[in-house]
This record gives C-alpha cells, sequence and structure tokens, in this order.
C-alpha cells in the first residue's frame, strides 16, 4: 500500500493525512494485514468491501486508531493538575467526574489516579471520584485493563514511586499496576464521534486523538458534544501540540499551559 492508496483510505474513512503521517507505518501494516484477511488483493477492493460489509467498516476503524502514550507525559502539567487545578476543583465539591476520552492503553488514566493517591495521602479531603475511561479500540482497552507496561512507559514516573503503584515482574521488565490504581475506573468502548458517556464531567482529558486525526468537518460537531459534557468551570485538556477546532469565549487557557482550558458561562 503506498501513500497514494493510503490516501484513498483516509479519505473515505474522513481521517487526516497529517495526523496519520507520522505513524502510517505501522497502520498501513495492520490495513494489509485486514486486507488479507478479506481475501482484499487491491485497496479499491477493500474500499467497496467496507461500503458493504458493516462489520469489516468497524473493524477497520479500531485499526486505524493509534496509541502513543506514556505514564505523566507532559510532568510539568501532572505538577500543576496536583498543586493547583484539583485543589481548586475539589474544593466544596461532593463528586468529582472525570472522562478520559480516548484512553488508549490507560497510561493517561493510571497517572490520574497516581495523582489522586499522592492527594490522599497528603491528607486532603477528597471526595467521591468517578472516573470513566472510553475508547473505540477493544485491545486497547483490555490492555488498559489488565494494566501491565513495559518500563519505558514508566520514564516520567519518579523512581521511588515505581513501588508505591507498580508490582514488576521476575525478569524486571514488566510492570503492572497496584490495585490502589487499578481499582474504581470505569472502561467503556466509545468513539468520539458518538455521544459523550454521561455530563457534568469537571476534568475532560481529549488527548491526541480527535483533533490530530479525524478530519476539520468532524472534528467540530465531536468537539461541541465534548464542550456540552464539560460542567460549568470545569477542565479540558487537550494535546500539548494540539489546537482546538474553533474558538469560544467560554473556555480560557489555564495558565502555564496552553493546552489546558477552563470553562466558563
Amino acid at each position: 500500500m503506498n501513500d497514494y492508496q493510503f490516501n484513498q483510505l483516509l479519505s473515505r474513512l474522513e481521517l487526516s493525512w497529517e495526523g496519520y503521517r507520522r505513524v502510517r507505518k505501522g497502520v498501513k501494516k495492520r490495513i494489509r494485514k485486514h486486507m488479507q484477511q478479506l481475501d482484499c488483493k487491491t485497496v479499491s477492493a477493500y474500499l467497496a468491501e467496507l461500503g458493504k460489509n458493516d462489520k469489516a467498516r468497524r473493524e477497520c476503524d479500531i485499526l486505524m486508531s493509534v496509541s502513543i502514550s506514556r505514564f505523566l507525559r507532559d510532568r510539568k502539567f501532572w505538577q500543576t493538575l496536583e498543586k493547583e487545578i484539583l485543589p481548586d476543583l475539589i474544593r466544596e465539591k461532593e463528586t468529582l467526574k472525570v472522562w478520559s476520552a480516548g484512553c488508549a492503553c490507560g497510561e493517561e488514566v493510571y497517572s490520574f489516579k497516581i495523582i489522586w493517591n499522592r492527594l490522599e495521602k497528603s491528607g486532603a479531603f477528597l471526595p467521591e471520584l468517578k472516573l470513566v475511561a472510553t475508547d473505540l479500540n477493544t485491545i486497547y482497552l483490555d490492555r488498559a485493563r489488565a494494566g501491565v507496561y513495559h518500563s519505558s512507559s514508566l520514564r516520567e514516573v519518579k523512581k521511588e514511586d515505581w513501588s508505591n503503584y507498580f508490582n514488576t515482574n521476575a525478569r524486571g521488565s514488566r510492570f503492572s499496576v497496584k490495585p490502589v490504581i487499578k481499582n474504581n475506573i470505569v472502561w467503556k468502548q466509545l468513539s468520539l464521534l458518538a455521544d459523550p458517556p454521561g455530563l457534568n464531567f469537571d476534568i475532560i482529558f481529549l488527548r491526541n486523538n480527535l483533533f490530530t486525526y479525524y478530519q476539520d468537518h468532524l472534528k467540530q460537531p465531536a468537539f461541541k458534544k465534548v464542550l456540552d459534557a464539560l460542567s460549568p468551570s470545569g477542565v479540558l485538556v487537550i494535546g500539548s501540540h494540539e489546537d482546538l477546532p474553533f474558538t469560544t469565549e467560554n473556555l480560557l487557557p489555564v495558565d502555564p499551559h496552553s493546552f489546558v482550558f477552563r470553562k466558563y458561562l
């Protein structure tokens, strides 16, 4: 599959070439394997099959998903979350609702639970936490539920925290999250183009997915749904190299991070 043919597929799926340009090698490999399974010898035959076979189309959508993450990515943001954003958000709250949209293999979700546990250990009063994590890719969700990671995913985690939050396998190359951060997470399969899994979320993580991989005409209506699901005074976190698909007076950046926004009515 050359780039021209890959672009044909992206166009059919209404996905962005710019978003997939750097990760296309691995995606192409998965799609070629899918074509073989469907006995499609050309991209044209594959596109035709996707047009008439709903199951194949759903499988293709999942194969197009990309997971690039690690624990506590953008470390300074997580420091701001722990020291400033969360203490302000939880003040006088009985429940804090958090949604990780496009959670991939779960590193971001467990990163949040690490920060939450640190606050708990500090003696801070914490409200009930309701944390939902969604992704279209069921394979990623299964990996997230398992909570087993290579050491490279933990390179932003302080060494003293490795023993607090992770168990090590016999060879020392794989780490599994401990129950203290693994419990009480709701994992759901969900497309970012579908309706959100609820309303009035106090924090929504929408990082490196919708704004990176989808075409512009899909970004705006999907983002509006996400914005409507964010509570008044809620916090939206996007990718550190992403831009919002449209400007809105209801969102203002949270210093010093240009990719973190507070919602105002």
